[in-house]
């Protein structure tokens, strides 16, 4: 595709929403999902004797924290029943969000491991 090309009607995604299961329960759609994302830490070091070389090793891999917007709906209660049963064991659980354009189909899929809520408000 060119510039000056208008792009296939197909690949625009104004308006997606975000299908969400945790343990392979539904617990609705969210109208924005920020977050799906990860960071390589780096160490830096300075080799010794030469003063214009700083390493950059990479370290481990920290995935940032991610949060989910919805007004409150007939899914709220299932999101809040899922919260109090994961606090009453804090067991990490597996998680599945999917962005959905207007006519419901996926576009993309996320897996998730080890989920635990952080906050809710």
């Amino acid at each position: 595709m060119t510039a000056s090309q208008p792009p296939d009607k197909k690949e625009i995604f104004v308006g997606v929403c975000f299908a969400v299961k945790l343990d392979k329960d539904n617990i609705g759609t969210f109208t924005s999902c920020e977050g799906l994302g990860l960071e390589v830490v780096m160490e830096q070091r300075e080799e010794g004797g030469n003063n214009g070389l700083v390493w950059q090793l990479p370290t481990r891999m920290k995935y940032t924290n991610i949060k989910l917007s919805r007004p409150i709906g007939p899914d709220s209660a299932k999101l809040t029943k899922w919260i109090v049963k994961a606090l009453n064991g804090l067991k990490p659980t597996t998680g599945v969000i999917q962005a959905l354009d207007p006519e419901g189909k996926p576009v993309v899929t996320w897996s998730l491991d080890g989920v635990i809520p952080v906050r809710w408000t």
